[in-house]
């Protein structure tokens, strides 16, 4: 398996893991959330699916967030003071935030479109 997809399945097992404890602890579905556990298992039983999924699951993110910043810009816009993210009682500044996920949606976009991934992905699983 390519290290790029050892670092993915890492990364998604990690989200997984939190998306199943907020939907427990919320009593709530999403597919925003919960859409990385069919990539996910595509990815480890190496489903001829799994890129198209991964694909699509970094589609959604890309537009939720996307959707998102739009709505903090506008929010920051109208009254700069209200625009703030905390998170457990501790305030999160904005400029790292914003770098993070980019960073992290622009690693999922090098990992699902890398043609290493694409091979190992598309190739038969050994019988």
């Amino acid at each position: 398996m390519p290290k790029r997809l050892v670092l993915l399945i890492a990364l998604y097992c990690l989200v997984s893991i939190a998306a199943l404890l907020r939907a427990y602890l919320t009593q709530s579905f999403d597919l925003f959330s919960l859409g990385v556990l069919p990539v996910l298992a595509g990815i480890l039983i190496r489903a001829p699916w799994a890129s198209l999924v991964l694909k699509i699951y970094l589609g959604m993110q890309t537009l939720g967030l996307s959707a998102l910043g739009i709505t903090a810009i506008l929010a920051y816009r109208i009254s700069p003071e209200e625009v703030k993210v905390i998170f457990a009682g501790q305030h999160i500044p904005m400029l790292p935030l914003v770098c993070s996920i980019i960073a992290l949606l622009l690693l999922q976009y090098w990992i699902a479109f890398s043609e290493v991934s694409y091979r190992y992905l598309s190739q038969t699983r050994p019988q």
